[in-house]
């Protein structure tokens, strides 16, 4: 149990049936009436976001998130595969790894959050490297500026890149924000 007046960014709550982490808090103490925590919740498996006052001493379930490397193994029917160490197969629905898909191909390593023994999410490393399986062509006398062109990647997202980026490229990618980083050396 935590209480509210302990409050800190970060921290995960069980709060109406749902787990959330504390993305911002304020403690408020007016000239009059009682001091209060103002709070602003993440739900962690459906990102939609709760702003809720508590009183200081009003004292809710703490949550543990597990946190485990696991390999992203293969898609069956709708289903994505992680396998862990111990060679458990962990299988997560569509929305439960639709962030992470954009930028994981097999056997990469991810780190899968659970809840209680229930995974709900997959986050991919902060930066990856994927192959260039189509690029446009670069247009002559487009180097002198920034001009970047549509690439596809072997994962199947279109981002943009430099002009001199060309199919076949190896690239790295932010994937936090989903931009091109650079081209790898070869």
């Amino acid at each position: 149990m935590v209480q509210a007046g302990d409050f800190r960014k970060g921290v995960t709550i069980e709060f109406e049936g749902n787990i959330y982490t504390i993305v911002d808090f304020q403690h408020v103490k007016p000239g009059k009436g009682a001091a209060f925590v103002r709070t602003r919740l993440k739900n962690i498996v459906t990102g939609a976001v709760l702003e809720r006052t508590f009183n200081p001493t009003e004292k809710v379930e703490n949550a543990i998130i597990e946190t485990k490397k696991m390999t992203y193994s293969y898609e069956a029917d709708g289903l994505y595969y992680f396998m862990d160490e111990e060679y458990n197969l962990v299988p997560l629905n569509h929305d439960q790894v639709e962030d992470a898909l954009a930028y994981i191909k097999e056997n990469d390593t991810v780190m899968v959050k659970s809840y209680k023994g229930n995974a709900f999410s997959v986050e991919c490393e902060n930066f990856v490297e994927l192959l260039v399986v189509e690029s446009d062509p670069g247009v002559a006398g487009n180097t002198a500026t920034n001009a970047t062109k549509n690439a596809k990647l072997e994962t199947g997202i279109n981002i943009q890149v430099p002009m001199f980026v060309e199919q076949g490229d190896v690239i790295r990618i932010d994937t936090r924000t989903g931009e091109y980083m650079e081209r790898v050396k070869k």
